[in-house]
């Protein structure tokens, strides 16, 4: 069914048991179009610098974008708060079933804001565009897979015990466990609030079907839409491992012997089928695990395989779909894991872990899940909190508190300054200049290189406000700009400057939580070569990376200090939106 353009935000508290609904300025949805631009307005509006991200002031926010339902490919919703791992900004991404529903049930609504803690567990039920809290009853300590089948009429978003637990990468699982908002902690900050489910019962927007149709046979006559039909993102640690970059046994090497059992033919022998009944933007690979199906992404294989030193195919889907149901960030769990076998390997722990024991990682992501042990409650905290705690500091590269992803940015230093800018910390999704740089004939330049990173955070603001699949980005050339005006939702003047005005309000939001320069940081793992026995390998030169972020905070308008100066929020029309306690910059820094 055909749904108005949305222009209202369904505000919850928990603590009140209060729901309500109230209009969004047309001019923040002009200038911040939806998704994550809109919920970061919102988020900047309602935390207060130094919030506990696990207290009831915290803001969640599950955002639709004006787009939601209409684009080809994965639809995705957008899951917006304060980080419990890092402290910054966080929005986090998941598709299925569930955006799609939200998107219906929510009517006329941009999404939901949610503040508060409830005495007892509940679920929060939107269709018909309200929203009421029921209790969750029984439902709280089921794993994702058990807590979706509890409602066989609706579409649900929940967490798992990790969530329950408040495990500080817990994630937002929706169908089953086959799709995760994973990435820093927003499960957590569900379990804080004692927020079990999100319970969704509407029908897609439909409508433009003749304007899908052709977006989706362009896509899928695209380069980026024939890798996603052939191999989704299974092919990411055989493209590591080819060009050296591959993040194997704890960070100790850069290339993985195995990756041939793990990588996408040993997943198309195995799989049964796909996500969708879609040949031209199909979605991952359905696998069968003894606990029934399981949807392995890339990062699954080359975190929980290679970075564990897992080489057997069927226990590198266990550990994934072990992950899945607990709810917890594969990314950051297997980091997890391979310090703790380093730590024990370095006679730090009283406990016999090892690379290669799937069997042993499986025990120890329970353990971390449900905090049931000492060793599973400090790495529940995060590898930097662990590492503090128990010694073996630097074994594992964080950025921002957040565990970095398996693309070592030895082979391609313009992958550090992505991994050291990122908005929420570590994060190969905003920018990945290591898909190019490795393959140029030529060095990259510090300019070069800031240049590469900003485009594709700015590319992605956009497409994550109007919350697209990020791969369709291939067939957006005006970033979306004609289907705006064909769904009837405001345009802005210049969509290119929307992903900038949005980027640097994220950016806002961290410095005003006292984030700088010093936080933009290359991990000292990557100054040293990859390899036990290479002492010749490659690594980021610490000037050199230095003279990329002056380069990038330049480009970007910010002063030495990395704040954003008062000619730049000008420029982008955010002058308005700063507070009293958030610093701004006067003086950006020189081109070096």
């Amino acid at each position: 069914m055909a749904h108005a353009t949305p222009s209202r935000l369904l505000r919850v508290d928990l603590g009140a048991r209060t729901c309500e609904s109230e209009r969004v300025p047309a001019e923040w949805r002009r200038r911040f179009v939806g998704g994550k631009g809109l919920g970061a307005r919102y988020l900047y509006e309602a935390v207060n610098a130094g919030t506990d991200p696990l207290g009831p002031t915290n803001a969640l926010l599950f955002m639709r974008g004006p787009l939601t339902g209409y684009l080809p490919g994965e639809q995705r919703f957008a899951a917006i708060t304060k980080s419990p791992l890092t402290g910054t900004f966080l929005d986090s991404y998941a598709g299925g079933s569930f955006p799609g529903a939200l998107a219906g049930a929510l009517g006329d609504h941009v999404g939901v804001l949610v503040t508060g803690d409830a005495s007892d567990p509940v679920t929060l039920v939107v269709e018909d565009g309200r929203a009421r809290i029921e209790t969750a009853g029984a439902l709280w300590g089921s794993d994702t897979s058990e807590t979706c089948v509890a409602f066989p009429d609706a579409a649900v978003a929940c967490i798992g015990p990790a969530g329950e637990h408040r495990v500080r990468y817990a994630t937002i699982a929706t169908d089953g466990g086959d799709h995760h908002a994973g990435r820093g902690g927003a499960g957590a900050v569900m379990g804080s609030k004692k927020l079990k489910a999100v319970v969704a019962r509407g029908e897609p927007p439909t409508g433009h079907s003749d304007r899908r149709r052709a977006a989706a046979e362009r896509f899928a006559a695209d380069a980026v839409g024939r890798w996603q039909a052939a191999s989704e993102t299974l092919e990411s640690a055989e493209f590591a491992d080819a060009i050296g970059a591959l993040a194997t046994r704890g960070w100790q090497d850069d290339h993985f012997e195995g990756t041939a059992d793990i990588g996408i033919e040993a997943v198309r022998e195995a799989a049964t089928g796909r996500e969708r009944d879609d040949e031209q933007v199909p979605g991952g690979f359905r696998i069968e695990t003894d606990e029934g199906e399981s949807v392995p992404r890339g990062a699954t294989q080359m975190t929980l395989g290679a970075t564990l030193g897992v080489d057997e195919f069927d226990a590198v889907v266990t550990l994934g779909d072990t992950c899945d149901r607990l709810g917890v960030d594969v990314i950051s769990a297997g980091n997890a894991v391979a310090w703790a076998i380093l730590a024990s390997e370095d006679g730090l722990l009283d406990r016999d872990l090892s690379f290669g024991d799937a069997a042993a990682a499986r025990d120890l992501l329970d353990e971390i899940a449900t905090r049931r042990t000492a060793l599973g409650d400090a790495l529940a905290r995060g590898v930097d909190e662990a590492a503090a705690e128990l010694g073996a500091t630097d074994r594992i590269p964080t950025v921002k508190g957040m565990e970095v992803p398996s693309y070592d940015p030895r082979r391609a230093a313009s992958m550090a300054l992505a991994y050291a800018t990122s908005d929420r910390g570590a994060c190969h999704r905003r920018s990945r200049p290591i898909e190019r740089e490795p393959l140029d004939s030529e060095a990259w330049s510090p300019d070069r290189a800031a240049q590469a990173v900003i485009a594709e955070q700015n590319t992605r603001s956009v497409l994550w406000s109007l919350v697209a699949d990020d791969f369709l980005g291939a067939v957006l050339d005006d970033l979306g700009e004609a289907w705006l005006r064909a769904v009837g939702a405001p345009v802005p003047d210049d969509l290119s400057l929307v992903g900038e005005r949005v980027w640097n309000l994220t950016r806002l939001f961290n410095v005003r939580e006292g984030f700088a320069r010093a936080d933009d940081e290359l991990p000292p793992r990557f100054t040293e070569p990859a390899g036990t026995e290479s002492s010749d390998g490659p690594v980021v030169d610490p000037d050199a990376f230095e003279r990329m972020l002056d380069a990038y905070y330049d480009a970007r308008g910010w002063d030495a200090a990395g704040l954003p100066t008062a000619d730049t929020l000008a420029r982008l029309d955010l002058l308005d939106v700063v507070d009293d306690e958030t610093p701004i910059g006067t003086t950006a820094t020189e081109s070096s």
